[in-house]
């Protein structure tokens, strides 16, 4: 009988186990590698973080998955953020729960940007088909301990930018959801909350091509069009 107990403990303590690495909010290290992501792996790329972190001298950071990664050493990068001394902590495959962990486990721990600029959760709905509420309250464990690591920072949480070629699809519809809850977690203080993504479509609310080539990342035209519309906002909140 003692056996029996013990085998079931050890069964429910595994499945709970699994639920809070599936939970949106919790932190969860990555151990899932993707065949697109040629440049370093997840564990690479983290360190390369953590080394550039020690480093400080930052007053802009972004954060999020691989659009955010994307944005490389582009030419809208360098015009409008080198020179605001920004870093980019994205890492492509990201979800919630992976950029949670990243952020409370060095990633933060050296530098003290003037402002963070925050995109994540399309990936709770591509790898895990989240819900938009549980996503919400992903990101909202984000904002929360970027609060608490970085108290003087500004946070501009940016809504999921919008995928697949036409309007009326299950992902656009979940993000559309989505973004109602993000809303919600803008204060008159720290956290203001921005979606740009009719930035991105055509007046029929499709996507070209042209500016999301795979109907999800970005090309330079996209990144322009990103920073263009980001830049009033950044501008208020690193005070210029």
């Amino acid at each position: 009988m003692n056996s029996q107990l013990a085998s079931l403990a050890l069964l429910f303590v595994a499945h709970v186990s699994l639920l809070a690495a599936e939970d949106p909010a919790v932190p969860m290290k990555r151990t899932k590698e993707y065949s697109w992501m040629k440049v370093a792996t997840w564990d690479a790329r983290h360190e390369q973080y953590l080394r550039r972190a020690k480093e400080g001298n930052c007053d802009l950071l972004f954060l999020g998955d691989s659009i955010t990664e994307g944005w490389g050493n582009n030419e809208t990068w360098k015009k409008l953020f080198v020179p605001r001394k920004a870093i980019n902590f994205g890492i492509g495959g990201d979800t919630t729960q992976n950029v949670l962990w990243r952020i409370s486990n060095g990633e933060l721990d050296g530098i003290h940007p003037k402002a963070v600029v925050l995109m994540i959760g399309t990936n709770n709905f591509g790898l895990h088909n989240d819900k938009p509420e549980d996503v919400v309250r992903g990101v909202a464990a984000v904002v929360k301990t970027l609060r608490e690591k970085l108290p003087e920072a500004k946070i501009l949480l940016l809504g999921m930018f919008p995928r697949d070629q036409k309007p009326g699809t299950d992902f656009r519809k979940r993000i559309a959801t989505a973004n109602d809850g993000l809303a919600k977690l803008a204060d008159s203080e720290r956290v203001q909350y921005l979606d740009i993504g009719n930035k991105f479509l055509s007046e029929d609310g499709t996507l070209s091509k042209e500016i999301m080539p795979d109907f999800l990342h970005l090309s330079a035209k996209g990144y322009e069009i990103w920073g263009a519309a980001i830049e009033p906002s950044v501008k208020k909140m690193l005070g210029e």
